[in-house]
């Protein structure tokens, strides 16, 4: 059976080492969708799988075992899921039968934000679902995640962009009783960014994280949060071969509307830079390549930023490089 590859795997389905087998793979912007899906999701493993459907890092699904010249039919079966998921969520996607239009932007992974959690500052489900609908379809290798604090369960470090909901604390000094809950906190849990000075509170602004455990510990409601949602954004990090390494912070206390223009000039960035010699290129290695003064010019074209936002000057990304590895071990000869 002649196979065109690239078709193949733009339309979601994997490549697999089982000659003649691929694997069906399904977006879940956010990871929460409604739980009738899953039956859709098991009919097409048992029918068209092996009977197997394995959760991926980044919080879709793929479904194993399933022959090539099946692909259209589960395209066909997928068709309510992608309407339901991704389409009524506002994502244009016209030939919907077809399956998914393009693979290379990853499902937008989030923690499960504020529906559930105390810690969390936003609904990380839907400003996932709102990132998802500005960027895909698209073919290039671009990986988001969205966490509801610093605590940033969902990895967002990790990511070529982490969206990190944070929270402005506002102070009440006539509701405070200098407990100093919030004091101990901040100090064990977070930046140390709170003192007790003079009966009342005093807040650090350039240490503060805007995690909100100050909020969540006051006994007397001292510590409100702003009605004003801010985020931090970090760039560039990645696992992979070559260099992993951690994001770091791009621009802090900003909206989610910045957030998402940011991402969005980072295709018009990567389509500038992009080594078109290669079948994909990381977008971590595109802006080692062109640099970093480079990405920020086109990463903040025409994005309002907003009033308290904070913007790196520079950023030198560590990690380690893996040809170093042999430098840093030492030999199990016994000397």
């Amino acid at each position: 059976m002649a196979l065109h590859r690239k078709k193949i795997t733009k339309n979601a389905f994997r490549i697999t080492k089982e000659r003649g087998l691929t694997a069906a793979r399904i977006r879940v912007p956010g990871g929460h969708l409604k739980a009738q899906h899953l039956i859709a999701i098991q009919e097409i493993a048992d029918t068209y799988g092996n009977g197997t459907i394995h959760l991926t890092t980044r919080q879709g699904f793929e479904i194993p075992g399933i022959p090539f010249d099946k692909i259209d039919e589960i395209n066909k079966r997928l068709k309510p899921l992608i309407k339901d998921i991704l389409i009524e969520g506002g994502v244009p996607i016209e030939e919907n039968e077809q399956g998914y239009p393009a693979a290379g932007t990853r499902n937008i992974s989030a923690c499960i934000g504020n529906n559930v959690c105390p810690y969390s500052n936003c609904n990380t489900t839907e400003v996932a679902k709102n990132i998802e609908k500005s960027v895909y379809p698209n073919d290039y290798h671009v990986k988001i995640a969205v966490s509801g604090c610093p605590n940033d369960c969902i990895k967002a470090h990790t990511q070529d962009f982490g969206v990190i909901a944070t929270v402005q604390p506002l102070y009440d000094a006539s509701r405070c009783f200098t407990c100093g809950r919030c004091v101990v906190v901040c100090k064990k849990k977070a930046t140390d960014a709170l003192k007790i000075s003079k009966a009342e509170i005093v807040r650090d602004h350039d240490k503060c994280i805007g995690c909100g455990e100050c909020v969540r510990v006051c006994p007397s409601s001292a510590w409100q949060r702003d009605s004003e949602k801010f985020y931090r954004i970090v760039i560039m990090g990645r696992m992979g071969k070559k260099n992993p390494r951690l994001a770091k912070t791009f621009v802090n206390w900003t909206s989610e509307e910045a957030a998402i223009k940011i991402i969005q000039n980072t295709y018009q960035f990567i389509d500038s830079h992009i080594d078109r010699r290669l079948a994909k290129e990381h977008v971590g290695y595109i802006v080692d390549r062109a640099g970093y003064d480079e990405f920020r010019k086109y990463a903040l074209a025409d994005v309002e930023l907003g009033p308290m936002a904070v913007v790196a000057d520079d950023i030198k990304w560590d990690g380690y490089r893996t040809r170093d590895i042999s430098d840093n071990m030492r030999s199990n000869t016994c000397v």
